[in-house]
């Protein structure tokens, strides 16, 4: 009798935790709720370009890296700082998904924004792009140590004299002879 009554003891409290864990997981609707969350960051520079394909899987990859940490939905959207928590979230994917390479340069820096800069001649070829963003990816490694000073200086990229823009612009100058030339203006105080 005292086996049958362990027994069933430890058959309820498995249930028990199984239940309690399957509560655990977000349903559909809260995931699709948490991607759509998530749209409202399309427009970062690294996300804008990718197809809608791959910013789905983006979200799908950040939806469940959230979901892994809290895995109760109502909680965490209750919590304090919900959305600079999701901030970090989106920002530790990128970082992670940033290791640069010529394939996440082209998103980083799309070439009609380095044309409209004035950093590449208009009307490469594929294959010329292809090579630039291979040459940016290269000068990137070997300047950066980690992914989070090249997220540092992404961050502070607002000036023409910046290392990334200069690091563009030795791209440009060994594949295509394409030199930018700055004009520098000499303001005099009015007598």
């Amino acid at each position: 009798m005292k086996k049958i009554l362990l027994s069933l003891t430890l058959i309820m409290a498995a249930v028990a935790i199984v239940g309690c864990s399957q509560k655990a997981k977000w349903d559909h609707e809260q995931r699709k709720a948490m991607r759509e969350n998530l749209r409202q960051y399309r427009d970062m520079i690294y996300l804008q370009d990718l197809t809608d394909p791959e910013f789905l899987i983006f979200t799908d990859s950040v939806t469940g890296d959230i979901e892994a940490v809290y895995p109760v939905y109502t909680s965490f959207i209750e919590m304090d700082g919900v959305q600079d928590t999701i901030d970090m979230f989106v920002m530790t994917a990128i970082i992670d998904e940033l290791d640069a390479d010529a394939h996440n340069m082209r998103h980083i820096y799309p070439y009609r924004y380095l044309v409209s800069e004035g950093i590449l001649p208009d009307r490469l070829t594929h294959e010329q792009q292809r090579d630039f963003y291979r040459c940016l990816a290269q000068k990137v490694n070997n300047t950066f140590l980690t992914v989070e000073q090249f997220l540092v200086a992404i961050v502070a990229d607002t000036t023409s004299t910046s290392t990334i823009k200069k690091l563009q612009s030795e791209c440009a100058n060994e594949l295509f002879n394409w030199v930018i030339e700055v004009d520098e203006v000499e303001i005099t105080p009015a007598p």
